[in-house]
């Protein structure tokens, strides 16, 4: 929700920039462009961890780490791949 609710806000600060750009207003106008743009760039390719259902392959290390998600409410654990540096969220 929250997420949702920044993605517009920033979407119609973009618009108020192009706007303003358009109207001949270029500092303020740039400025609102690009934050605009950074949030909602950032809110689109945001990296968000998986809930996998089926452990990793081989190469996969379990952490030792577990906690319960916030999202599913069930118990998740933590694999780590040492050659990418990814980490993996596997419901037990």
């Amino acid at each position: 929700m929250l997420r949702s609710v920044v993605f517009v806000i920033a979407s119609i600060i973009a618009a108020i920039g192009a706007a303003l750009l358009l109207l001949g207003v270029t500092v303020p106008g740039l400025e609102a462009l690009l934050a605009g743009s950074v949030v909602v760039v950032g809110i689109v390719f945001e990296r968000r961890y998986h809930n996998n259902q089926r452990p990793p392959d081989g190469r996969w290390q379990a952490t030792g780490e577990r906690f319960c998600d916030p999202t599913s409410g069930k118990e998740v654990e933590v694999f780590y791949d040492p050659q990418s540096g990814e980490r993996r969220y596997v419901e037990r």
